[in-house]
């Protein structure tokens, strides 16, 4: 379906961002831009880059990547570097002008065509103004940048959405890690849509499904300057046995939390799983999957496989008609072969009505 009759991959009617760590690079199968199919992408962001508050860039050894700016450009992507870290401490050194000024001769030199801001979170009033400030100055120092920020659905007061929609290109929904080691059930990990058998929903609540994080950036934001996030990740939790299962330790812990008992793993490492040591079950619902240890014994999975994908990005691009997708992590469904996630994502990004989505 994705390849023309020439087998060349088809343009893609709607964005589709990727977001690529540097040290992906050394992971085993590894993976770098000459793994990357930058034909089916639009967009890459480059992570590993933070920031001192003195404004300063951290480059970490082996960051850059001739070859990823050389590949995407020849196929028409665009690469943004992202830059991740708590940014309120610049405010109180005043030092968003240096770190713009950073910025811009960094990826001057080195052939990015844009920023990426991922503020995990901002919190106070001022946080929020300053936010805008930064925007604005990023904008300032280049009229050609791509500016994106990557924001939690249920972390919308921190954000003045409707002053950052005039600076921004898109904003990034971050519609995942509604499940994980700081919640004491074993929820969905990224529902499409919110099934009410969730037992602590306030752990992922305003915003807990792709339909809910849609409704309240629609509210604010123009439906084209809104990607969708998908996760290639999911959450192993080892001592429950059913799906919004309590975890035990939880009971005694004073946080209430399932803590150490789960751990995060790639779509990649699940593959080999399933239908082997474990059973797939969906929640019709959610319209997600997850996995149970098909001896019956203990142990839990939330995760997205293809079709979960294909209809989460279907449902954003087509149903809602968002301007695009994005994922976490480009790296985490490559096995050293294939990657059925990022595929799934480009099928449907290109709306073709003849591959109806499931829900």
């Amino acid at each position: 379906m994705a390849p023309s009759a020439h087998g060349q991959e088809l343009p893609l009617p709607k964005r589709l961002v990727g977001d690529y760590g540097y040290w992906s690079r050394d992971q085993d199968p590894p993976y770098s831009a000459a793994q990357i199919p930058f034909r089916k992408l639009t967009h890459v962001n480059h992570a590993g880059v933070s920031f001192r508050e003195d404004g300063s860039l951290s480059v970490p050894e082996g960051f850059l990547e001739p070859e990823l700016n050389r590949r995407a450009h020849a196929a028409g992507v665009r690469v943004l570097l992202l830059l991740g870290g708590d940014f309120a401490g610049l405010e109180a050194r005043g030092a968003l002008g240096v770190l713009v000024a950073n910025i811009a001769r960094f990826a001057g030199e080195h052939g990015y065509d844009g920023v990426d801001l991922d503020w995990e979170y901002p919190e106070t009033r001022s946080d929020r103004s300053f936010l805008v400030e930064l925007v604005d100055e990023l904008r300032r120092s280049n009229t050609d940048y791509v500016l994106s920020i990557d924001v939690p659905p249920w972390g919308g007061q921190g954000y003045d959405l409707a002053r950052l929609r005039r600076t921004l290109d898109y904003f990034n929904i971050m519609m995942y890690d509604c499940a994980g080691p700081w919640t004491a059930y074993g929820q969905l990990n990224s529902p499409i849509f919110w099934d009410p058998s969730d037992p602590a929903p306030y752990e992922c609540q305003p915003g807990g499904s792709a339909q809910e994080a849609a409704d309240i950036f629609l509210r604010e934001v123009p439906a084209a300057q809104l990607n969708l996030g998908t996760p290639f990740y999911g959450y192993w939790y080892s001592n429950i046995d059913a799906l919004f299962g309590f975890c035990p330790n939880a009971a005694h812990d004073p946080g209430r939390v399932c803590g150490n008992t789960v751990t995060s793993v790639s779509y990649a490492q699940l593959k080999p799983w399933i239908d082997h040591a474990w059973e797939r079950h969906r929640d019709r619902i959610a319209q997600v999957p997850y996995l149970l240890r098909a001896d019956g014994g203990e142990g839990y999975v939330t995760y997205d496989d293809a079709a979960s994908t294909y209809d989460r990005v279907w449902y954003s691009d087509w149903t809602r008609g968002l301007g695009g997708t994005f994922m976490w992590s480009l790296d985490a469904d490559y096995d050293g072969h294939s990657q059925d996630l990022l595929d799934a994502m480009y099928r449907a990004t290109l709306g073709n009505a003849q591959v109806a989505p499931t829900f």
